[in-house]
């Protein structure tokens, strides 16, 4: 059972410390959405011998002469060009005019001002979740590296499983207010920055994956508290029945109802009789037969 316990605690401290590593991941990165902006592209500059495709160019290089026709050989979509971006909590990165590097800025900044609120609640409550998951795993440690007496361990693992859950929690509400605060940034934020297509990306990934970890580190935890509690409230009222038989054969004085007694006590089925030879303190047959030996030689005899 020690052994068992042991197993369980190893497994919900791994699932803790393999959630926290993917939060900080997903905290720390800014791909959380990535996606295309389609932008009109640039008049070239620069000689004309030189071929450029993200920017359009006149058919002159002269272009401030007023005595010349000006006109560009891009029309239609050729006028426009996909620029990448991605976005996370913290950073708005977008490629530049060449497509060659990023430029990056505050997505608080982007943010429309209603809610930029929500951004750095949720910026709070993802830097709580880290914490909590944090303090959780380091009780957990604890736990597992403490070779003291179980009541205390199981004082660690229950605050340890109080803290993992309250974690989980805030890291779902963090994780759904950078979503809607995101898909209103779309909807409502500046015309330079809105995207003509997105989709999640695998920091997004990496935040529930972190998420469904945590949760999944509370549920081990909380089935290793319930169930050790269980374990000992059966082995109690295994060691409470049994004092209560050998209290009352210490109370008899005759033989038959000795025998009579012993008979009564005997496990009605076979799990029961190997939940009592399991206990740690158990009636046995030798201890019925000690007791007979016990009592006054005469009326041994006259029972034989």
């Amino acid at each position: 059972m020690g052994m068992d316990r042991r197993r369980r605690a190893s497994l919900a401290l791994t699932l803790n410390f393999l959630a926290l590593i993917l939060a900080i991941s997903a905290l720390t990165t800014s791909y959380w959405c990535e996606g295309n902006r389609k932008v009109v592209k640039p008049f070239c500059t620069g000689p004309v011998t030189v071929k450029q495709t993200h920017c359009i160019r006149y058919n002159s290089s002269n272009i401030n002469d007023s005595r010349l026709v000006q006109y560009i050989w891009e029309t239609g979509e050729d006028k426009f060009v996909l620029r990448k971006f991605h976005t996370g909590i913290w950073f708005s990165c977008e490629q530049n005019v060449d497509l060659v590097g990023e430029k990056c800025r505050s997505f608080i900044s982007v943010a429309p001002p209603h809610e930029r609120g929500v951004l750095w609640l949720c910026i709070v409550t993802e830097c709580l979740y880290i914490l909590l998951l944090a303090t959780g795993g380091i009780l957990m440690s604890i736990e597992v590296c403490h070779f003291g007496n179980v009541i205390d361990g199981l004082k660690l693992n229950a605050f340890a499983a109080i803290f993992t859950v309250l974690s989980g929690l805030l890291g779902m509400v963090a994780h759904m207010m950078f979503t809607t605060a995101f898909q209103l940034t779309v909807s409502l934020g500046p015309e330079d920055w809105k995207p003509q297509n997105w989709d999640y990306s695998w920091s997004y990934i990496l935040a529930w994956s972190s998420f469904t970890a945590c949760m999944a580190s509370s549920v081990t935890t909380i089935n290793r508290y319930t169930k050790t509690i269980l374990e000992f409230k059966h082995k109690r009222r295994n060691i409470e029945k049994n004092l209560k038989i050998k209290q009352k054969l210490l109370d008899l004085d005759s033989p038959d109802q000795v025998w009579d007694m012993y008979i009564s006590s005997v496990p009605s089925s076979a799990e029961e009789f190997l939940d009592l030879s399991s206990s740690g303190r158990k009636l046995s047959a030798n201890s019925v037969f000690l007791d007979l030996n016990d009592l006054p030689s005469p009326q041994g005899e006259e029972y034989c």
